[in-house]
């Protein structure tokens, strides 16, 4: 044979698709980590745009539904501290109080639930040769923390413009709980994930403990109003720090919170790391399997 007849392709017949695919997966080569970065941005894009279309479609309100969800929930909330609770409690501004606290929790409770069956409800995409079960999930966890986010804003805005709640005093600290609560909800939700997977049990015991998680997130009272040993108790927990944070942002000097920012992002890095090995474990089993 010919040194010219080595280096032509193989011929392949028109129904050859198996052929093909294992000739270009014996063609293809290692990519670069600004290639496979490239590659996974695409790749969550898309499965971003398809779990928009999959939950909302494309029918009445859409995408848009994708914000207006977390929204009404938000403002009946409001509206249910306005004028059910009123001001018997306190002199602080209920609305903002309310506003400040249950937005934050939702958004990290719903990115961890839904991580949890996000592979079960995606398994199909997984024989696409880019889609790795980290992209379901980043997806997933990505479009829960935007929707709330963007609900907050908006419903912080519409509050100030007529006048119910006042101007934030720290903007700049407000987001900044609001991102490190962001990370803290991507640890969470790989990390429950990988949990989930191993006993279908935990899954079902985590989405039941709604009203547990709430309580130790600071999302009904300031840490400085309880007990000094109820307190040292809840310190433990980091949502309660990120709450605290976004509040003394809002509330500035007006009042007292306990919050450890560096404690909060230690939790942070911690969750992210476990929650990253975790998974991992998770898709060398697959792949072993």
């Amino acid at each position: 044979m010919s040194d010219n007849a080595e280096l032509t392709p193989p011929s392949m017949p028109d129904d050859g698709y198996q052929n093909a695919s294992k000739l270009a997966m014996t063609q293809t080569r290692e990519t670069t980590l600004k290639e496979s970065f490239q590659i996974q941005k695409r790749v969550i894009g898309a499965l971003l745009l398809r779990e928009m279309i999959t939950r909302y479609g494309r029918n009445n309100l859409g995408f848009l539904w994708l914000f207006v969800e977390p929204l009404l929930i938000t403002m009946v909330i409001t509206l249910v501290w306005k004028f059910i609770r009123g001001t018997h409690i306190t002199d602080l501004n209920i609305v903002a109080f309310a506003i400040t606290g249950y937005p934050l929790v939702m958004m990290w409770r719903k990115s961890a639930n839904k991580a949890i069956g996000a592979v079960t409800a995606n398994k199909g995409l997984l024989y696409h040769r880019n889609v790795r079960i980290i992209d379901l999930l980043f997806s997933r966890i990505i479009l829960e923390i935007a929707s709330v986010t963007v609900a907050q804003i908006v419903i912080l805005m519409v509050l100030i413009f007529i006048g119910w709640i006042p101007l934030p005093s720290d903007v700049f600290y407000m987001l900044l709980a609001w991102i490190l609560m962001s990370f803290f909800a991507i640890g969470l939700g790989l990390l429950l994930y990988a949990l989930s997977e191993k006993s279908e049990i935990f899954g079902r015991v985590w989405k039941a403990m709604g009203l547990a998680t709430m309580l130790v997130s600071g999302v009904f009272y300031f840490v400085s109003a309880l007990p000094v040993y109820v307190q040292e108790i809840l310190l433990w927990f980091p949502m309660v720090h990120g709450t605290e944070m976004f509040r003394h942002g809002y509330f500035g000097a007006t009042v007292v919170t306990m919050e450890n920012p560096w404690y909060l992002i230690l939790w942070d890095i911690i969750l992210l790391l476990v929650g990253l090995l975790a998974v991992n474990g998770v898709m060398r089993r697959g792949v072993s399997k």
